[in-house]
């Protein structure tokens, strides 16, 4: 039978310890988040309806964006044990330079929709981790200001190359003038993808007031307050986006005829490094390395795009064979966990880059939120190698990770 007794005060007190008071309403709605699914919840509670699925959505039935997530979860590592791990490098050389982290800030259009801070809020994070941004062609700031705000951040710039070529032209002209030493041409735009979640939603350049997003409003009231008090909302490098349907827009500028000549063109014309976005074949790969790109990004643009499309995680491998030391080959779609980064790097990839995870954390707290999702990010890549049993990610190989056949 269990005896009871009567705890003694000094058994209580440690027991009775209240957590801290955080005085910021973004540090406490951020303090929990132990994972990007987290940040993600508190996203979908903090901005419109609209808002959210434009950033969480994909294309049509969303098949390719559930497919690329389903490839990282068939991930399974090998680890080795009885190693000392006790300290590990997580930096990695991504086209010529040393990265803290082995991934970088995706471009992402519209911005400043999700959290007023915009793209200043999130180069600010990737000039103090020390990781690199893509501003997108989409961006909702300026190339010259993103440069200002963080004028020691490593910047590149995303370019859509659309029918009238003078203000690509001219757009290159001024990445490079300000700064930017890598150009990411986006090459899987001839059309815009369906986005069903945005066409139901009646999601216009810049949001409008209409008695469904009013009401929505009313639920969020800060967001709506931000965005009425700050910038007017716009597609800043570009001109003639006010009131636009997003898909009418998109299909307006993006170009059906782009072909090779366009890069070669490039490759003529910018002096930095360039990469490729949106190989989704090894075939292409080939072509656009054989053109002297210096990487290929395999993308499915989030899923946004062409629905069914291939999955990008499951043509690192090959891509790589194919390439060689010829160019560097990056991936992204489906990146929410620092091991899907590790994964990816196993099977041959330079480094990836990750999108919705970094605009979940932005929606939900801002600069702040960004942060969190770094960190997130960060202490599962520290933690993952550990584990894996090894102490760089420049250690790791092909016979540390393997995809398991599909359920």
């Amino acid at each position: 039978m269990v005896q009871r007794r009567v705890p003694r005060p000094s058994e209580l007190r440690p027991l009775l310890r209240p957590a801290p008071f955080v005085r910021g309403a973004a540090e406490r709605r951020l303090l929990r988040a132990a994972s990007i699914e987290d940040l993600r919840l508190i996203a979908r509670r903090r901005t419109p309806r609209a808002v959210f699925d434009y950033t969480d959505g994909a294309a049509d039935g969303e098949l390719s964006l559930h497919r690329a997530r389903q490839a990282f979860a068939r991930v399974e590592f090998s680890p080795t044990v009885l190693r000392d791990v006790s300290t590990v490098d997580t930096g990695r050389d991504i086209l010529g330079k040393r990265s803290n982290l082995p991934f970088a800030f995706a471009p992402t259009g519209f911005t400043r929709m999700m959290h007023h801070e915009g793209e200043n809020a999130v180069v600010a994070v990737a000039q103090k981790v020390g990781i690199p941004y893509a501003l997108s062609t989409m961006g909702t700031t300026t190339i010259e200001e993103m440069a200002a705000a963080a004028p020691d951040a490593r910047k590149w710039f995303q370019l859509y190359l659309w029918r009238d070529r003078a203000p690509a032209k001219d757009l290159v002209q001024r990445a490079a003038e300000a700064g930017y030493d890598t150009l990411i041409l986006t090459v899987d735009t001839p059309v815009g993808g369906a986005r069903l979640r945005d066409v139901r939603n009646g999601l216009t350049v810049p949001p409008a007031l209409s008695l469904r997003t009013f009401v929505d409003g009313a639920r969020h009231p800060h967001w709506w307050f931000n965005l009425l008090t700050t910038e007017p909302l716009e597609f800043a490098n570009l001109s003639s986006s006010e009131g636009s349907n997003v898909a009418d827009f998109i299909g307006r500028i993006f170009d059906p005829a782009l072909t090779m000549d366009d890069v070669d063109w490039l490759r003529s014309t910018w002096q930095g490094k360039l990469v490729v976005k949106g190989i989704q074949s090894v075939e292409d790969a080939r072509r656009v390395v054989d053109a002297g790109v210096d990487g290929v990004l395999l993308s499915n643009h989030g899923g946004r795009q062409l629905d069914r499309a291939p999955v990008p995680l499951e043509l690192v491998e090959p891509t790589v064979q194919a390439v060689g030391d010829r160019a560097e080959v990056l991936v992204d779609t489906g990146i929410t966990h620092g091991a899907d980064v590790l994964a990816a790097i196993a099977l041959g990839a330079r480094a990836a880059l990750v999108g919705r995870a970094y605009l979940y954390g932005l929606m939900a707290g801002g600069r702040l939120g960004v942060e969190k999702a770094v960190a997130i990010l960060a202490g599962e890549v520290v933690r993952t190698l550990q584990l894996i049993g090894v102490n760089s990610v420049d250690d790791l190989r092909r016979e540390h990770v393997r995809l398991r056949p599909n359920a």
